[in-house]
């Protein structure tokens, strides 16, 4: 067996299916582009669901890629065990309606056998096939297995319910007796068994049936292959490695993090080499996970970052590692990686960046955590009790970052166990939270073979002009081929040749009419998407009939699409714009091209300041005013991106790409409208800047016609508050408004003198009304004052007066009361205490409160209750001797 690195195995899998008529997709970002069934890419057929559901024909129907993906559902199983990870990449190669059994498991075979490829030896390899499925029982012998090694199991039948499914094939390599964790006679020691012996390193799915909602299969209009080899596990194999970790994809993150340690080193220690894995793997999740365009947060795919974070800083207090270290591993990653993913250190300052903020945020946080636990640990021993609870153990995991086993640490210490059970339910109460906040939408959609057969040549020619004649070839209509279209239906027709746009890109599509070729409108254009083999397919709604193979005229409306093409070429000013302000760590995350405005999402740690927001709008209306050109170029993708053109976040593009350029100012890829020159533009405003989910912002804007309305519509307002504040010109407005408020401050000050001078008044009659209770003198009364901050004024003039030992006020405004309670210093050291007297009388008022032994405060919605409050006052001061 050969001895290779993870970069060369990864590298000599996607060659091999090249050379079998493969094409090598790329990669694509951990955070889903448009699929909200996922919280992030979990393998790599979930970035080939738009394919194998019939949305969309594939140029080349055989595809391979190496993915990169994230499942976070075993995290607490991380380090515990040899293979689970949070990230990890997902070879496999992929067959849309192509090839099927026969060749997938012939190079699967190949691939992994022969001499100038990974080299294996045949006697390890051992295969599971579903027992009904003899084709591929009978394809394995035939390549060359030994009948001894392929194992019939009843679970190899891939299912998710409604939807694609079918057999699949496990391929196992056996590591050999001295591998095994269990001995060679165990019932589990066999291949596909719970054993160390036998590891299983690929899965060949035949997808071949569609799943009904009535339980029953039915055969798929074009059957598919799916197939995932986890690189860590094969990785595993050639470098000899008892687990995933032991590779040159871990290792040298591990050796990185000893030396933060105090002299630790893994595999040093059982109980710390937990500790190297779970820092190992938690930095290159969160690693691509931010360099992706995710950022820690609260909720969805943020928390999870800033969980994983966490649990790495935890586990580096373990080691004795204070302070942030985790952004430090960001270039270790990064070098490891630097052959499949170099775009890691080319971002891994900006990686660092986030990191180090959050483990500093977290470093604070663990301080209060502590206190918590503490005061946790000391109620629970107070109550003489000897479990913590699981509720408030679960806020300090959830809300803190404590693992379980780190506050059961502490709890064993001071002889107290944790109430588990409870923890569990709180985290399944979350977990079902988490599915609920997630889309129900299907997974994988059923193939629907009509639209996926459909092969109709369709030119787009509206880049030129926005009227043509076009035949109509397709027309489809209650999901079935018709030849002919009545009056008043709803259909989707193709074209062979269109000038209607397609939504995509952000850019909304075209509406406009069809007509007859003398004029007549025949039907309006409601819709235009792209269709599964890419033609631009048309929702209409006709208004007479239409007929299949007729020539029709197709008509966009102008107004709009000129609208939207200035919206377009504003977006891409924008995007370049808020790089050149922010940095070059921003990048897209979504937009919206509407004829009366635009919607701009991008990537970044906070809210845009408003001078950097006047920065961005003036960058953008310079540019217009430039006059700049735009121009396109149509080259294939590699040439595009040695021209420094900027892909839109998620976008996949095939081998011939479009590229806008406005000037020298911004070059991106894009399939969209857009104008001849800047100049059409006329004038950008931005209108809002908000947050729209973790580290997203989004800007909306308006341009030309839009703009000066929204402007004139400001203008208006400020002549409309001139003319309120009787003044000649709205550039007084500013000037009127500080007068006005420096006279509304001065009011305000002279309010709070009478108020405070009438309460000085109260005051003198209240203060005389002192009783005696139980050998204590008490002041306790009902007053008219504006709120508690007289309150507290009176307060102080009791102190400060010794009017007696005991004071208790009470007012009320607008049917908000307020309490206050004063002890004196010789009180408080007999026992009485200012909060145990607020916390007394305060439900009398229908409100609560507290505060220190000498003075407390309370609020309360009942007014009623006051006298009731004030009475309550005597008797708590008589109860108390």
């Amino acid at each position: 067996m050969k001895e290779l690195t993870s970069s060369q195995v990864r590298q000599m899998y996607l060659d091999f299916f090249k050379s079998k008529g493969h094409d090598v997709m790329k990669s694509a970002p951990l955070v889903p582009n448009d699929d909200p069934t996922l919280l992030w890419i979990n393998s790599g057929v979930a970035t080939m669901k738009k394919y194998f559901d019939g949305t969309v024909v594939p140029k080349n129907h055989r595809i391979t890629s190496s993915q990169k993906s994230i499942r976070t559902n075993d995290i607490e199983n991380v380090g515990h065990t040899a293979r689970h990870h949070t990230l990890f990449e997902m070879l496999g190669n992929f067959s849309v309606g192509d090839y099927f059994k026969e060749e997938a498991i012939s190079w699967a075979w190949e691939l992994l056998t022969s001499k100038e490829w990974y080299a294996l030896d045949p006697e390890k390899l051992y295969i599971t096939v579903y027992p009904k499925d003899k084709d591929a029982k009978g394809i394995w012998e035939k390549v060359g297995v030994d009948p001894s090694h392929i194992y019939e199991v009843e679970d190899n039948f891939w299912d998710i319910g409604e939807g694609p499914s079918g057999p699949d094939s496990e391929i196992f390599y056996d590591r050999g007796q001295e591998m095994n964790n269990l001995p060679e006679d165990d019932p589990e020691s066999y291949p596909g068994g719970e054993n160390e012996r036998y590891l299983e390193i690929w899965n060949i799915v035949f997808s071949e049936f569609n799943h009904k909602p009535d339980g029953t299969y039915e055969p798929l209009p074009h059957k598919n292959i799916d197939t995932g080899m986890g690189l860590e596990r094969v990785v595993s194999v050639f470098q000899h490695a008892k687990t995933n970790f032991e590779t040159d994809l871990f290792l040298p993150i591990m050796d990185e993090t000893a030396k933060f340690s105090e002299g630790k080193h893994y595999g040093d220690d059982a109980e710390l080499d937990v500790s190297f894995k779970v820092i190992a793997d938690h930095a290159r999740a969160v690693t691509f996970a931010i360099g992706d365009g995710a950022l820690p947060s609260n909720e969805g795919r943020g928390y999870v970052i800033r969980r994983l974070i966490r649990r790495a800083v935890m586990h580096g207090q373990k080691l004795g590692i204070d302070g942030a270290f985790m952004y430090k591993l960001v270039p270790v990653v990064g070098e490891i990686m630097k052959s499949a993913y170099p775009e890691v250190l080319e971002q891994a300052e900006f990686i660092q960046k986030v990191i180090r903020m959050e483990e500093d945020r977290f470093n604070d946080t663990l301080k209060d955590g502590i206190v918590l636990l503490d005061n946790l640990i000391s109620e629970t021993k107070e109550k003489d009790e000897k479990q913590l609870p699981g509720k408030p153990v679960f806020k300090l995991y959830d809300t803190y970052g404590f693992p379980l086993e780190l506050t059961k640490e502490y709890a064993d210490e001071q002889g107290l166990e944790v109430d588990e059970d409870g923890f569990n339910e709180e985290m399944e109460a979350q977990k079902n939270r988490a599915r609920a906040a997630r889309s129900n939408a299907k997974s994988m959609g059923v193939q629907n073979g009509l639209l996926t057969d459909i092969k109709t040549e369709s030119e787009y020619v509206g880049y030129s002009k926005l009227q043509a004649d076009g035949v109509l070839k397709d027309i489809i209509f209650n999901n079935e081929l018709v030849d002919t279209l009545a009056a008043g239906n709803e259909a989707q027709v193709i074209f062979d040749k269109t000038p209607f746009y397609a939504e995509m890109g952000g850019q909304v599509a075209d509406e406009g009419f069809v007509k007859s070729l003398d004029g007549e409108v025949v039907a309006q254009v409601k819709d235009v998407q792209h269709a599964p083999n890419g033609q631009n397919m048309h929702t209409i709604h006709a208004l007479k009939e239409l007929s299949k193979d007729k020539t029709y005229r197709l008509e966009v409306n102008v107004e709009f699409h000129n609208k939207v093409k200035k919206n377009h070429t504003a977006t891409h000013l924008l995007d370049q714009a808020l790089r050149d302000v922010l940095g070059s760590h921003t990048h897209q995350a979504g937009s919206l091209v509407e004829p009366t405005y635009l919607r701009f999402d991008f990537t970044n740690l906070g809210s845009v300041t408003k001078e950097d927001l006047k920065k961005i709008e003036n960058i953008v209306n310079e540019k217009i005013w430039a006059n700049l050109e735009v121009n396109t170029v149509v080259t294939d993708k590699e040439s595009a991106e040695k021209m420094g053109a900027i892909a839109l976040f998620g976008d996949k593009y095939g081998d011939t790409v479009r590229v806008v350029k406005i000037g020298d100012y911004s070059l991106e890829f894009c399939g969209g409208n857009h104008v001849d020159n800047t100049n059409e533009l006329g004038l950008f405003k931005i209108i809002s800047e908000s947050g729209v989910g973790a580290g997203v912002r989004r800007i909306e804007a308006v341009t030309s016609k839009e703009a000066f309305d929204y402007l004139e519509g400001r203008n208006n307002l400020l002549e409309q508050s001139a003319q309120n504040l009787k003044i000649a010109q709205i550039k007084e407005v500013p000037h009127k408004i500080d007068q006005l408020q420096n006279q509304i401050k001065e009011l305000e000050q002279q309010k709070e003198a009478l108020e405070a001078k009438f309460a000085s008044q109260q005051a003198e009659d209240v203060f005389k009304n002192v009783e005696e209770v139980a050998g204590k003198s008490v002041i306790a009364a009902q007053v008219n004052v504006s709120g508690m901050q007289q309150l507290r004024q009176l307060a102080d003039q009791w102190k400060a007066k010794e009017l007696s030992d005991i004071l208790v006020l009470a007012t009320a405004t607008d049917g908000k009361v307020n309490l206050i309670a004063a002890v004196n210093e010789t009180s408080v050291k007999e026992g009485f205490k200012a909060g145990d007297l607020i916390k007394t009388i305060a439900p009398l008022v229908g409100g609560g409160g507290g505060g220190r032994p000498d003075l407390a405060q309370a609020g309360g919605k009942n007014p009623e209750g006051m006298q009731s409050a004030i009475k309550a006052a005597f008797e708590w001061v008589a109860s108390q001797k």
